[in-house]
């Protein structure tokens, strides 16, 4: 069986409903959809998801502790990475609740995409269905313009691992992917840590939460990888992310220079903005309409109605430019 895996707790609720409106929309109200819990605060998602048949709450706490067991102890192999996460205040480990994702390894779905709760579907999916005949995981994006936000470039051991090509090829956001059940067993999680305590863990860039590892898991296994940013010709390929302003809509989707995005990825916009705006404040959060449109679907009388003047959304610092700011480094690249 197909679906879709999400991850999400009460703080992205409005976030989560417009996702999964936009699935119910785009791809059909007959696609199943499983959200894994980022943390224990979920009382608001359990209530619409259980108004949603199609919807389920991972409940299977047996996958959970395990994916959290590795996460831990990959991290414990890291040499800098506690340390540096004590300094700022950011705890024993970093967002542990965003690897929560890792379960969908196991189940329910034989083939999954998934999708984070800051996206909306903007295309049926069946195509990247159809890549998973092919491949072993499917990704659509351009993080292979950026690899510092995945692994830590100044490691050396990064290029005895893999070259700069096998890592432009492979690269991936972990916001939306493609991938199989299974794909992942104890033996490689046993392996993957006996290598990461040889010393590949150093390459692992330490503030990007689960984004390092699971590509670290993809690459080191050698799977088939297709990123569809690559492989479509450029008269197919569209972009994804909200930073792009250009997209132009139409009945509430977007198009790439004529092109229909697969999805809208609201990277870098923060949750907190989200809430605010489904509150009633003006804030002018990049293709804000068409959030509202599918957060508001089946409730279009609760839509918020702006009478003031819209203010700028300004992002605040996010950790990465906290902890740069703290240590007093300046000229701050975004972290994503």
């Amino acid at each position: 069986m197909d679906g879709i895996c999400t991850l999400g707790n009460d703080v992205v609720y409005d976030q989560l409903v417009a996702l999964l409106n936009s699935i119910e929309a785009i791809q059909g109200p007959e696609m199943p959809v499983c959200v894994y819990p980022y943390d224990d605060n979920t009382e608001k998602i359990k209530a619409e998801i259980a108004r949603r048949p199609n919807v389920e709450l991972c409940s299977d706490r047996k996958s959970i502790e395990k994916w959290d067991k590795f996460v831990r102890d990959v991290w414990d192999t890291h040499p800098t990475a506690r340390q540096r996460w004590s300094e700022v205040g950011s705890g024993l480990y970093h967002r542990i609740g965003a690897h929560r994702r890792y379960p969908a390894f196991d189940g329910p779905f034989e083939r999954f995409i998934y999708m984070d709760a800051d996206t909306i579907l903007m295309s049926p999916l069946d195509g990247i269905f159809k890549q998973l005949n092919q491949n072993d995981w499917v990704v659509y994006d351009f993080q292979y313009k950026d690899l510092n936000h995945v692994y830590d470039i100044s490691s050396p051991k990064l290029e005895e691992l893999f070259t700069r090509e096998y890592i432009n090829n492979r690269i991936f956001c972990s916001g939306f992917y493609g991938s199989k059940k299974g794909i992942f067993q104890q033996e490689n999680i046993d392996w993957f840590l006996e290598k990461l305590r040889e010393g590949e863990s150093e390459i692992l860039y330490i503030w990007a939460a689960d984004q390092p590892i699971l590509n670290y898991m993809v690459m080191r296994l050698n799977l088939k990888v297709n990123n569809l940013a690559i492989s479509l010709s450029p008269n197919e390929r569209t972009g994804n992310s909200v930073t792009s302003k250009h997209f132009a809509e139409q009945d509430y989707i977007l198009y790439d220079h004529g092109k229909r995005l697969t999805y809208l990825h609201y990277i870098g916009v923060s949750s907190k903005a989200f809430t605010r705006v489904c509150e009633g404040e003006n804030i002018d959060i990049p293709y804000r309409d068409i959030f509202l449109y599918y957060r508001y679907l089946h409730e279009p009388e609760k839509r918020p109605v702006f009478t003031t003047k819209p203010k700028p959304y300004n992002p605040p610092p996010n950790l990465f430019q906290r902890v740069l700011k703290k240590l007093k480094f300046i000229h701050l690249n975004e972290y994503i």
